[in-house]
């Protein structure tokens, strides 16, 4: 699964933050209890993993949706094999009927007993004699259930058509726990098998599914049946099929696999370069895991109702429209740069997930870490245009917010219910996954590393495998191929006691380095925001270092394996850098006189240090800020070099680290010192704001920066901004919305050009006339509540949009008490519809609350979720990063806004007038 979060564009939503303005069930593992079926019978099994017992071989599956009363009934045979003398067979089944169950023995065909046991959605077939270890059995059984109308199991979605008509189709998402919603199954990865898919449809319609369809066949009263291949062994997240009027686009790759495009018949123009790129991305993977793609086709479907940004089925991806459409007109540099990493992550998975899956939940990284690395890996090949490697930095960054909580959690952690396990769709399974596994190609070199992750896959292929599968693959090839020398002698190198160390403890290491003459100390302790120094105790990590100086821009690299430790220098330098480029997952503290050192290279000759050098000094300075070991006001001289700064990641870092200041002070009544903050910030950046051109002119990177920065002068009321801005909004509503805007600035313009009344009721008028624009794009107003209010039931904007309108308001000055009010009094409607545990929740609670600095809204925070019970969300972790979050705020204002205060009172108009 591509997260949905991960998508988004920051600067696009600011539209709807400025404009605002005011109005006038999660089970434990096992039952203490026996447990009781819904008959009123003892339930055979007590654990909520499935026994193994017995084990399927192969699904015979028939599908027939009923798009008009919206419900759907299917028949499935499943053959067995016995691993142990068993009377029952125990598997999943949710919120459906099941009836006529049958067992196809050597004996004969006889009927089974069905118990129900719904808490842990599973239901038992009871025998009347053994079923024998080493034989295998088939059961059949029929069952029948409603279309889901949340985003999982097999749901419905509907779009709407250019002439205004609404269309219906039947669409599936079975990762992690709902192929158990749309048949009966057993539902854990571990439990591989193969599908036969048949699905019954109205001639209207197609069907699609994983594997190329066979034949069709006609049946009595005017329906179709499709006949699909037989899958390859897969797990039932897997299975994917969709019933919809969808047309298509297709290509062969170099290694003959048939591509296809599919989306709504008004939109298969914006498919072109979708196809193109998995086209290029199937071929560049089937090359480098040199292992062939093992279907005949791969299909990309564009899903107009999709809660996540992309899911991997194998052999018929799906995605968001947003994820997969691109409209050279409207679509933006990011936009293509974020379609081009969603392919890049779901075609990854195809080996990486599909091929060698995780044996259990606890292991998610290793299909979502490599997948999120992979992204940058193959588009830095393939679309280098793209720049990816520009913003890798981004996903550390934010992977270690999370990551500096105490309710963090190791990579590979024990889950058990499907609330847990939707709970690993998170920052640490997926960018501290990708980024510790940048670490290791680094330490071990990219050549052993490809090497190590071939060897991986196909000695695990159509299998399971936890963390150690890999560890082992990667220490064999390393010590056939690798230079101990390269960063320590006289050990065996071991993979897994390294790795062990970043994948079995929650947390990251901070470093402090400490240089006396050619002497180097070094130490590291866990970095944790908290006000309790004891929970920081009792972490150790292998931390392969690097360093450059300013006597050499070699890559010096040293692995540091206990608590302290010593290196030295062969000369006295003027500075030196650790964490080069960030590659490593670290933070480092330069004590004594070290960051002064730094910060005086920065103002004096910052292209000395890389742009990744640069960025990484301006995240690690002011987070450790936030621990106490670093002052603010230091870190405040270190950005003033800003003014000269002109690369993306540096910008947008220095931006991440400022904005969110004043961001607090807008909740807590503080115009005049919010205010100043402000003007501190557009100084800083008014050469590189002024230098920017209103055209889509440039590289990615280039077109990305241009975009953030115009979006925040007009943001902040930078009159030369705005001035332009309303000339571009007022030919372009003269024009009647017909002119073509450069894209890159349309989210300034329209944001400036919604201001007024007039402008507001046109921009919400075309909203409403176009299929392809965005909601981004939409500003709020004094119906902000009435507007959320109708979305989640998909009126005004389509519902999977909400979270993001929800946040953005959340952030607006004016319209966060709202959006904390909506979040309260819907939360029971939104757990349903998103799933409790489910990245898209833990989004909406963490986006409404983290920029919350007072005690009386933590106490408010507090009562609320307090008041929930375990079935509507009172254990999620998201609850705890919440708490944990405005904690932090509360603790960051109380140390240091009498200092921020001073220091804009000393500083203003250094940035302007001041040569640094």
């Amino acid at each position: 699964i591509q997260r949905m979060s991960t998508m988004l564009a920051a600067p696009l939503l600011l539209l709807l933050l400025v404009s605002c303005h005011p109005s006038s069930g999660a089970p434990n593992q096992s039952s203490k209890e026996v447990p009781i079926s819904t008959n009123g019978q003892p339930f055979p099994w007590d654990l909520m993993r499935l026994p193994r017992s017995v084990s399927p071989l192969h699904y015979d599956l028939t599908i027939h949706p009923n798009l008009t009363s919206l419900t759907f009934t299917g028949v499935v045979r499943i053959q067995l094999e016995v691993h142990e003398h068993t009377r029952t067979v125990i598997l999943h089944a949710k919120q459906m009927e099941v009836s006529n169950v049958i067992i196809l023995a050597p004996e004969g065909v006889r009927p089974l007993q069905v118990l129900e046991y719904p808490r842990f959605h599973q239901i038992a077939l009871v025998s009347d004699s053994w079923l024998i270890k080493g034989r295998k059995y088939e059961v059949q059984m029929e069952f029948a259930a409603n279309l889901s109308d949340s985003y999982h199991g097999f749901y419905k979605s509907s779009y709407r058509t250019s002439s205004g008509e609404i269309r219906l189709m039947a669409s599936t998402q079975f990762e992690a726990t709902f192929a158990r919603g749309a048949f009966p199954c057993f539902d854990e990865p571990a439990f591989k098998a193969n599908f036969t898919i048949q699905i019954i449809r109205e001639p209207r319609h197609i069907a699609i599914s994983n594997m190329p369809k066979l034949k069709t066949v006609d049946l009595p009263g005017g329906l179709l049946e499709d006949y699909f291949d037989t899958t390859v062994k897969m797990s039932t997240y897997l299975v994917a099929y969709i019933v919809s009027d969808f047309v298509s686009v297709s290509r062969t790759t170099q290694h003959g696999v048939k591509i296809s495009i599919y989306a709504v018949p008004d939109k298969i123009d914006q498919t072109t370069f979708a196809l193109d790129a998995a086209v290029k991305l199937l071929d560049f993977y089937d090359d480098y895991f040199d292992i062939p793609y093992p279907l005949p086709k791969q299909d990309l479907a564009a899903i107009p109702d999709f809660q996540s940004g992309a899911m991997e089925n194998w052999g018929l991806t799906t995605y968001r429209e947003t994820g997969l459409l691109f409209d050279p007109k409207r679509s933006s540099a990011s936009d293509k740069m974020g379609i081009a990493k969603v392919i890049a992550h779901e075609l990854a998975h195809q080996w990486f997930g599909n091929l060698v899956t995780m044996e259990w939940w606890n292991d998610l990284w290793l299909n979502e870490g490599f997948a999120k690395f992979m992204e940058y890996i193959s588009l830095d090949i393939t679309y280098p245009e793209l720049q990816v490697d520009d913003f890798f930095l981004g996903k550390c960054f934010e992977a270690m917010e999370v990551d500096s909580l105490s309710s963090s959690h190791p990579v590979s952690t024990p889950v058990e219910n499907p609330t847990q396990i939707q709970e690993m769709f998170d920052d640490v399974s997926y960018d501290k996954g990708a980024c510790i596994l940048n670490m290791l190609r680094d330490f071990l070199t990219p050549e052993a590393f490809e090497i190590g992750i071939i060897r991986y896959l196909k000695r695990y292929s159509y299998q399971n495998t936890v963390n150690s599968h890999l560890w082992e693959s990667l220490t064999d090839v390393s010590k056939a191929v690798w230079w101990t020398g390269k960063w320590f002698s006289g050990d065996e190198l071991d993979v897994r006691a390294i790795m062990d160390t970043w994948t079995l403890q929650e947390g990251f290491p901070l470093v402090t380095v400490e240089v006396r003459g050619r002497e180097v100390r070094l130490s590291q302790e866990r970095y944790l925001k908290t006000d309790d120094p004891s929970l920081t105790e009792g972490f150790l990590w292998q931390i392969p270092l690097t360093y450059i100086t300013s006597a050499s821009n070699t890559v010096h690299r040293f692995l540091l394996k206990t608590r302290t430790d010593v290196l030295y220098l062969p000369e006295e330098v003027d500075w030196v850098k650790f964490n080069v480029d960030m590659c490593g997952y670290y933070m480092v503290h330069y004590a004594g006189d070290g960051w002064n050192s730094i910060i005086k290279l920065l103002h004096h000759n910052h292209t000395a240090l890389s742009s990744n050098d640069r960025a990484s000094l301006i995240h690690n300075i002011f987070q450790l800020v936030s621990v106490g070991k670093v002052r603010l006001d230091t870190a405040l001289e270190l950005s003033l070099y800003l003014s000269k700064e002109t690369e993306v990641m540096p910008v947008t870092q220095g931006f991440g680290e400022l904005v969110p200041l004043y961001k607090l002070m807008e909740k807590r009544d503080m115009a005049a010192l919010e205010n100043q903050m402000k003007g501190f910030i557009v100084d800083l950046f008014r050469d590189l704001i002024d230098r920017q051109e209103w055209t889509d002119s440039g590289s990615v990177s280039q077109r990305v920066l241009r975009s953030y920065l115009l979006t925040f002068a007009c943001v902040r009321n930078y009159s030369p901004c705005v001035t332009k801005a309303q000339q571009l909004f007022k030919k372009w509503k003269d024009s009647d919305g017909s002119l073509s805007l450069p894209v890159d600035v349309t989210t300034a313009v329209f944001m400036v050009g919604v201001r007024t009344p007039e402008g507001w009721d046109f921009m919400f008028e075309k909203y409403h006339q176009s299929l392809q624009m965005s909601f981004r794009t939409l500003p709020c107003s004094p119906s902000t509540s009435r507007m959320m209010e109708q979305s989640l039931h998909g009126q005004v904007m389509k519902t999977q949009d909400l979270p993001d309108v929800v946040v953005v308001i959340a952030r607006n000055p004016h319209g966060y008490k709202l959006a904390w009010d909506f979040l309260r009094s819907n939360w029971h409607t939104m757990i349903k519809k998103f799933d409790l545990g489910s990245n898209t929740i833990s989004y909406l609670v963490n986006g409404v609350t983290n920029q919350y600095s007072t005690r009386e809204m933590l106490s408010e925070v507090k009562s609320f979720f307090g008041s929930l019970t375990e079935e509507t969300g009172s254990e999620m972790r998201c609850i705890q990063q919440a708490y944990e979050t405005i904690e932090d705020n509360i603790r960051w204002t109380d140390s240091n806004l009498p200092l921020l205060q001073n220091w804009l009172n000393k500083h203003m108009g250094r940035v302007v007038h001041e040569d640094l």
